[in-house]
């Protein structure tokens, strides 16, 4: 029991390390405005049109709005890939299937 443990703990840590790799792209609706994010949620890289430069407050809007899809479409990628991880690993104890819901 406890060796299985230890493994799947092995599971979650190497994907984890996979999830780091794991990009996603987001972008405003017209483009202006892209992101790319790991699905561990580090935020790669920024790019940012010019023409929103001179817009103070549609730049800010803009990237909390882009930011925010980003976050919530690689925390559902990581929950989806650590809850697979942990289902597959986990023996059937009554009750135990409760912590990954």
């Amino acid at each position: 029991m406890m060796g299985k443990l230890k493994e799947t703990q092995q599971k979650i840590e190497d994907t984890k390390k996979r999830l780091d790799t794991v990009l996603i792209d987001e972008q405003s609706a017209d483009g202006l405005l892209k992101i790319t994010i790991t699905a561990s949620r580090k935020i790669k890289s920024i790019s940012i049109d010019d023409s929103l430069f001179e817009d103070k407050e549609q730049l800010e809007d803009y990237l909390i709005v882009t930011l925010n899809k980003a976050i919530e479409k690689a925390t559902n990628v990581n929950e989806r890939e650590l809850d697979a991880v942990a289902r597959m690993d986990m023996p059937s104890i009554p009750g135990m299937d409760n912590l990954f819901k």
